[in-house]
């Protein structure tokens, strides 16, 4: 009650406040401003960047509170006062001037976007020491494209059919208004192109436009023209040349002729780049040369220069990349010499780290500790060992800790290569950028009152870029999971290891053998590495497909394996999984300004145990609820289907998971501050079964009635955005909950806040 009171007690302080108290007569507070535009799809927030001058900023509720803080002071006497000074914002004076440049400048915009007699009136209302000042823009009729034509050709042959054969050319069509933003598009977009296929000292500027106005009553010819080049009849196309690499080697050794006489320098070429070596050599040239693609003899291209610099820089060892181009003509041919430069980074690192836990209410410690050696064999691989250690105290009447409590340890090592270690595959894509091959094992221990549980782990992944670095690749031919329960109290055996209790959690701790092959595909349609701009509406595709089982089965049936007594076979004595699982997301947003922004997001998951399996393992499963699903759900507590045991006391995770998944999100982000930012949204979803299982009684997935078992929640959240963290904290409320019986569903209308609101608190966007 005590809080609610101090808000109160703010709030009127904050309005006894008067915002025009530090105005000086004769001037007006610039109270609002508003902009009304009569053109569809140039309304107000377009063109309130344009505003030379804007009113005090004010929050959601609280009002222009820096306002407020300002003048409550009337003096610098107190401390307090000060503060309230240097935290606070003066008041902005109306300025008759600035209002003037803010109508030309928003004319000016909207001929820019093909409105050449568009008019800008200015309104001000004074009032009370405030200024309110409304912009009418009246668009009057466009400026239309009566004909567009290029004289490309007559120029310039070679790029003309560059330009024609993407069709980079046809920037507008007959009827589109005249917008100069999309010639300027365009001419960003050629440039682009052009530069990428070896037109090296190209720029935009050499592409003007023409247009004719006194065609028509608003109507305009437009002609596409080009420049050449002052010293020449013709922009030179240029391949790389010489290509140098100094590979570790202090360059200011190398530029003092009396000190680099005394070095021990190495020098090999190797594919035809020259490589310089200290005594010690830093890399080897085969790994230099697979992420090096400024190669002899390539057309050059800045995108093949951006990948030089991601692949260089993304390698351990380097900690700095340095590319020097020359331009040069030998036998009338054009020519980049490239000197790239490799500067060493620490080679050896070791890492901390300690966290507290509480599960369940259970209090507990982990901690790890990791080594890396980033040049490993020479060859830029990143060797890293891991340990790691958890502890948790269970909550027991019980003295004994180590009886009565949670540990787990374990040990994983991998070894990182930055090459694609293929020998089987393409030329072209060993050449990609990004790519790298990893191995890794892992030994993991689980050790708990009720039993003892082993990890074993061995993968191998491939991975790489492509498209511009908006297509990612991730292929991982056979991986390897054990599971092993060596050990388990009779308590637990008669609880979980009962048929008749619950066989899908028995299933879930029998020893597990999982041999599978994945391949995961992320695509953006933006880089953020290239030159384009974002485009309007970013979005990103994640899916991938994972299939286990099929090597154990090849194996079993050239006579290689046996039947155990419980009907499975088994590959080496153990039993094995056999599934198929795909999912599929995407994500995208729309930026209404640099405030507002709105995100969607589509998530699915599908799975399928089959032939030596009856049931999906536990790990594999989906679970729906949580600061990254449905958020009116915590965790682990949502479905499958409309499945609810009331009768289950504490947690019921055990049966809240599924071989279907289906997420729906809908989020509208308003940024208050540069650090501050609030969010509304509405989410739907849930998980099912594949099959009808017994101890999951509504939780199958049926086509007739599915859509009727979606949950719905909607909520409230805060962001901080610290730039290279953001912190969420969302609140969730249950809309419609399947889990309750039919006609009672809807909780939107009869809100429960202790059944129906759920917290989450996560790091980075939900999507």
């Amino acid at each position: 009650m005590r809080k609610y009171i101090v808000i109160i007690l703010w709030i009127c302080i904050l309005g006894a406040c008067s915002v025009t108290k530090k105005v000086p007569d004769g001037s007006y507070l610039l109270n609002k401003t508003d902009i009304k535009s009569d053109v569809k799809g140039i309304g107000s927030s377009a063109l309130k960047p344009y505003l030379r001058q804007k009113p005090n900023s004010s929050m959601i509720l609280l009002g222009r509170v820096k306002l407020h803080m300002y003048n409550i002071p009337n003096d610098t006497s107190t401390w307090l006062d000060r503060l309230l000074l240097k935290y606070g914002e003066p008041p902005v004076l109306y300025n008759e001037q600035l209002a003037v440049i803010s109508a030309e400048q928003i004319r000016l915009h909207m001929k820019n976007k093909g409105y050449l007699n568009a008019e800008v009136d200015t309104a001000v209302v004074k009032k009370d020491k405030k200024a309110n000042v409304t912009y009418n823009v009246t668009g009057n009729e466009p400026h239309r494209i009566r004909t567009f034509t290029d004289t490309i050709h007559s120029v310039d042959t070679t790029i003309y059919n560059i330009l024609n054969r993407s069709r980079q050319l046809a920037l507008m069509k007959e009827g589109d208004i005249f917008d100069l933003s999309v010639l300027e598009d365009g001419r960003e977009r050629m440039t682009t192109m052009l530069r990428n296929r070896g037109y090296y000292n190209f720029l935009k500027d050499n592409f003007y436009f023409i247009a004719d106005t006194t065609v028509g009553t608003n109507h305009v010819d437009v002609t596409l023209s080009l420049n050449n080049p002052s010293d020449s009849t013709r922009h030179r196309q240029y391949y790389i040349g010489d290509v140098t690499v100094i590979n570790g080697v202090d360059p200011v050794l190398l530029q003092d002729s009396v000190r680099r006489s005394s070095l021990d320098l190495d020098t090999v070429d190797y594919k035809g780049m020259r490589i310089i070596s200290g005594k010690e050599r830093f890399l080897r040239p085969r790994a230099i040369y697979y992420n090096t693609f400024l190669r002899p003899g390539r057309l050059y291209a800045d995108r093949v220069m951006e990948r030089t610099y991601a692949s260089l820089n993304g390698m351990g060892p380097i900690n700095q990349t340095s590319i020097n181009l020359t331009p040069t003509i030998r036998n009338d041919s054009a020519y980049i010499d490239s000197r790239i430069t490799l500067f060493p980074g620490n080679l050896h690192y070791i890492q901390f780290g300690v966290d507290g836990t509480n599960s369940a209410g259970d209090l507990g410690v982990a901690g790890n500790v990791s080594y890396e050696h980033r040049n490993f064999l020479k060859g830029g691989e990143t060797f890293r060992v891991q340990l790691n250690a958890a502890y948790e105290f269970i909550t027991s009447d019980s003295l004994n800790l180590l009886d009565n409590s949670f540990y787990e340890y374990g040990i994983e090592t991998s070894l990182s290569i930055p090459q694609l270690l293929l020998p089987w595959m393409i030329r072209q894509l060993r050449d990609q950028p990004s790519a790298s091959t990893e191995f890794s094992a892992g030994i993991n221990f689980q050790k708990r009152p009720e039993y003892l549980r082993q990890f074993f782990n061995l993968s191998t992944r491939f991975q790489w870029a492509s498209h511009e670095w908006r297509l990612q690749h991730m292929l991982e031919p056979v991986g390897v999971t054990y599971i092993r329960m060596p050990w388990k109290s009779k308590e637990f055996e008669e609880l979980y290891f009962n048929e008749d209790v619950n066989p899908i959690l028995r299933y879930s701790y029998d020893d597990q053998l999982i041999v599978r092959s994945a391949y995961t595909l992320n695509y953006s349609n933006f880089n953020r590495l290239g030159r384009r701009s974002m485009p309007t509406v970013p979005f990103r595709i994640r899916s991938g497909i994972e299939v286990a089982g099929w090597l154990p089965r090849i194996a079993t049936s050239l006579g290689g394996g046996e039947v155990n007594d419980k009907g499975f076979h088994t590959f080496f004595k153990q039993p094995y999984s056999e599934y198929v699982k795909g999912d599929f997301d995407i994500a995208a947003s729309y930026a209404f300004d640099d405030r507002n922004t709105i995100a969607s997001h589509i998530a699915v998951g599908l799975a399928y145990p089959y032939g030596n399996s009856n049931v999906l393992p536990f790990e594999k499963r989906y679970f729906g609820g949580g600061a990254n699903s449905v958020r009116g759900w915590s965790t682990r507590t949502l479905g499958p289907g409309t499945y609810s045991n009331d009768t289950i006391t504490g947690s019921d995770f055990g049966r809240k998971i599924g071989d279907v998944k289906l997420d729906f999100s809908i989020e509208y982000r308003h940024k208050l501050t540069n650090m501050f930012e609030l969010a509304a949204f509405v989410d739907a979803g849930n998980i099912w079964t594949i099959k009808d299982y017994m101890e999951q009684p509504g939780g199958m997935f049926r086509w007739n009635s599915f859509y009727k078992e979606l949950a719905v929640a909607y909520g409230l959240g805060v962001r901080l955005d610290f730039n290279f963290l953001l912190i969420r904290v969302d609140g969730g409320m249950k809309a419609h909950n399947p889990g309750l019986p039919e006609g009672s569903r809807w909780t939107i209308f009869k809100p429960d806040f202790s059944r129906d609101f759920a917290f989450h608190f996560a790091i980075g966007y939900p999507f």
